[in-house]
C-alpha cells in the first residue's frame, strides 16, 4: 500500500488555499503555471515530517556539545540507527537529527492494527502506540505478535472493529505489547504502550522522557520566534498564549533566567504542563497563570497587586503572541478535517488578542505575532491591518532570518515583506543530500532543515514612543 501522496483537505479547504496561492500579486510575478507547482509541493509535504528532528539544548545547564554527546549515545541504543548531529549554523542552541525516509519497501504483516490520524502522525515522528491511538486490531492478535500499523485517515473505522478494508495508510511495523481483549478493556489505562514501533515508514528515534532537564524537542521555527524576541536579562516578558511553554522556556533560557517571564493560558491542564516544563528545565522566572488573555488589560485600580493578571497597560518590555490558529503548516499532518468555516474562524481572535498586546506594551517595546499556519488572512493580511489600526507600531528586520520573506498578496511593501519569515513549505528548493554522512557541512544542513519545516509565520514590531 503506498505512502499517502498528498494530505486530504475538504475540497473548501483546499479551494480556499488554492485562493492563497492564486492570488493576483503573487501570480503576476511568479506566473500561474508557478503558483500551481507550489501549491501542488505544499500538498504533497504536508503528510511528511519535516527532514529533520529538532531539539533545543537548555544552555542554562549544559553545553552543546555535552547535549551531542548524550544524544549520540541515545541514538546507538536503537538497532540499526546510525546517523549523526548536526549543530544549526545560525541557531546555535539547535540540533538537528536526520529523519530517515519514507522507507517502502517494509514488509507488511497480516496482523493489523488501525490507529486514528493523530496517533497516525505522532507515529510518523517516531512515537510508540498507546491504547488511546488504537481503533482496530486483528481478531486474533496477541501479546509479540508482528503487526503492521495503518492510520484511518478518514475516521471510518468503528471502533473494536476485527476487521477495516476502505481507506488507510501504512506507517510501519511493531510488536504487540498487549492482545486485543485487553486493549479494549474497559479497565486498560488508555495510557499503556500497546505496540512497540520496530519498523516505522521514518525511522526517527524517540526521545521521550529523555535527558528531559538537558534538551526540549521543538520544531525549528519555534525555536527562531524566541531568538526573534531576544528577551534580555531583568526584562519583564509576557507569552501570552504560552501552552505548552516551549517558547516561554526558550525565552527564560535566553534571558538567562534572569527578570520574569509571565505565561499564560486560558486551559488549567495545559497551564499545569507549562508549570512541569519549566521545573524539568530547573527554570526559575517563569510565573503560569490560568488566565484568556484577551482579558490581560486591567482598567485603572483593576490591576492584580500580586503581579498576575490583569496588568496596567504598558507594563511589558517585550510580549510575545504566538496566536491560536488554524494549524495549517503542522506536519506530519495527513488528513485535515477542520471546516472552512473553522479555518476562517481565528483572524477575529487573533486581532483581538493583538489589541490587548499592543496596549499591555511599553513605548519602545517589542511584540513578536507568530503562526504555525500558511494563510494569509493569518499572516500577511494581520501584518498591514496592524500597521493600518495602530500607528505606534513600527515593522523591525528579524534576526536570525533563515526563513523566506512574506508572501504577496495582503498590499504590502516589497520592504515589509522582507522584514517578514515565512516558512512556506511549497518553495523551498530542496536538494538531494546524504544525510547520514558525518562529514556533510552543517551550513549545509542547516540551510536544508530551514526549508523543510513546518509552515509558520513570525512578524516583529516596536513600539514607537
Amino acid at each position: 500500500m503506498p505512502f499517502f501522496p498528498k494530505i486530504l483537505f475538504r475540497s473548501e479547504v483546499e479551494s480556499f488555499l488554492w485562493d492563497v496561492y492564486n492570488n493576483a500579486e503573487l501570480v503576476q510575478k511568479i506566473g500561474c503555471a508557478e503558483a500551481k507547482r507550489r501549491f501542488e509541493l505544499l500538498l504533497s509535504k504536508l503528510p511528511h515530517p519535516p527532514v529533520f528532528t529538532t531539539v533545543r539544548v537548555n544552555t542554562l545547564f549544559t553545553s552543546v556539545e555535552n547535549a551531542k554527546k548524550l544524544l549520540n549515545e541515545e541514538i546507538i541504543k536503537f538497532p540499526g540507527l546510525n546517523i549523526p548531529i548536526f549543530q544549526h549554523s545560525k541557531l546555535h542552541d539547535l540540533l538537528l537529527i536526520p529523519v530517515i525516509g519514507p522507507r517502502r519497501t517494509l514488509k507488511q504483516h497480516s496482523s493489523q492494527v488501525i490507529v486514528g490520524a493523530q496517533c497516525g502522525n505522532a507515529v510518523l515522528r517516531g512515537a510508540h502506540v498507546y491504547s488511546a491511538g488504537i481503533v482496530s486490531t486483528s481478531k486474533w492478535m496477541k501479546v509479540g505478535d508482528e503487526v503492521s500499523v495503518y492510520s484511518d485517515i478518514e475516521g471510518k473505522c468503528l471502533r473494536g472493529a476485527k476487521y477495516f478494508s476502505e481507506s488507510k495508510v501504512f506507517i510501519g511495523n511493531g510488536i504487540s505489547e498487549l492482545n486485543r481483549n485487553e486493549i479494549f478493556s474497559s479497565s486498560n489505562p488508555i495510557k499503556d504502550k500497546c505496540i512497540k514501533m520496530t519498523e516505522p515508514v521514518y525511522l526517527s528515534p524517540s526521545f521521550n522522557n529523555v535527558l528531559s532537564d538537558y534538551i526540549f524537542l521543538q520544531n525549528l521555527p519555534s525555536a527562531v520566534v524566541s531568538h526573534v524576541l531576544n528577551p534580555q536579562p531583568g526584562e519583564r516578558i509576557l507569552d501570552m498564549c504560552a501552552a505548552p511553554g516551549g517558547k516561554t522556556t526558550h525565552i527564560a533560557t535566553l534571558m538567562h533566567d534572569k527578570g520574569e517571564v509571565i505565561a499564560m493560558d486560558k486551559i488549567a491542564k495545559k497551564v499545569e504542563k507549562m508549570k512541569s516544563n519549566a521545573s524539568v528545565l530547573k527554570l526559575n522566572c517563569i510565573k503560569t497563570f490560568c488566565f484568556n488573555s484577551t482579558k490581560a488589560v486591567a482598567e485603572g485600580a483593576a490591576a492584580d497587586e500580586q503581579g498576575g493578571p490583569p496588568f496596567l497597560p504598558e507594563s511589558f518590555d517585550r510580549i510575545l503572541l504566538d496566536a491560536p490558529c488554524s494549524g495549517l503548516g503542522q506536519r506530519p499532518n495527513m488528513v485535515c478535517s477542520l471546516s472552512l468555516k473553522e479555518v476562517t474562524s481565528y483572524q477575529p481572535l487573533q486581532r483581538k488578542l493583538f489589541s490587548v498586546a499592543v496596549k499591555l506594551l511599553k513605548p519602545g517595546g517589542i511584540l513578536v505575532y507568530s503562526t504555525c499556519t500558511i494563510t494569509l488572512s493569518e499572516n500577511e493580511e494581520q501584518v498591514a491591518w496592524a500597521l493600518r489600526t495602530f500607528p505606534c507600531l513600527q515593522l523591525q528586520p528579524q534576526e536570525p532570518h533563515v526563513g523566506m520573506e512574506g508572501m504577496l498578496g495582503a498590499d504590502l511593501s516589497s520592504d515589509q515583506l522582507k522584514q517578514l519569515q515565512r516558512f512556506e513549505l511549497s518553495s523551498a528548493e530542496i536538494y538531494e543530500v546524504d544525510l547520514c554522512n558525518p562529514n556533510s557541512s552543517a551550513e549545509d544542513m542547516s540551510i536544508l532543515a530551514n526549508n523543510d519545516t513546518i509552515g509558520f509565520f513570525i512578524a516583529k514590531f516596536i513600539k514607537k514612543g
